[in-house]
């Protein structure tokens, strides 16, 4: 049963991750191909909100991602933690620092969405 869990959190990682290196794909505006395309009648302001949604839905997906993704694995630190103090109660100041300094790793993953993110925004 352990195997089958941890297949699916690799599989559920692996997605993660692919959704997060892909958004900025779906976050850039339209290429001069693509307009040439599109109709006359079409506003710059029209392709200006269509960017800007596409950007904003871009960088939600991002962020919601990589905070799900990390929320799951430190919940997952959190009760192989637990799980080590309660067998060998001695080892619990080193099973602490090394479950804290993880947490650390995992919040600054998340932070590194968060900062593509607003890139993806206001640079793109």
């Amino acid at each position: 049963m352990r195997n089958k869990f941890k297949g699916i959190i690799i599989f559920l990682m692996m997605f993660v991750l692919l959704g997060i290196v892909s958004t900025p794909v779906f976050a850039q505006e339209n290429t001069d191909a693509e307009e040439a395309i599109v109709s006359v009648e079409t506003d710059a302001k029209d392709s200006e909100s269509d960017a800007l949604e596409a950007k904003a839905i871009g960088a939600a997906i991002a962020v919601g991602l990589a905070a799900a993704a990390g929320a799951i694995g430190m919940g997952w630190a959190i009760a192989k933690s637990v799980e080590g103090i309660s067998r060998q109660p001695e080892a619990e100041g080193k099973i602490r620092t090394t479950l804290m300094l993880g947490l650390v790793f995992v919040e600054t993953a998340i932070i590194y969405a968060l900062v593509i993110a607003i890139l993806i925004i206001f640079v793109l």
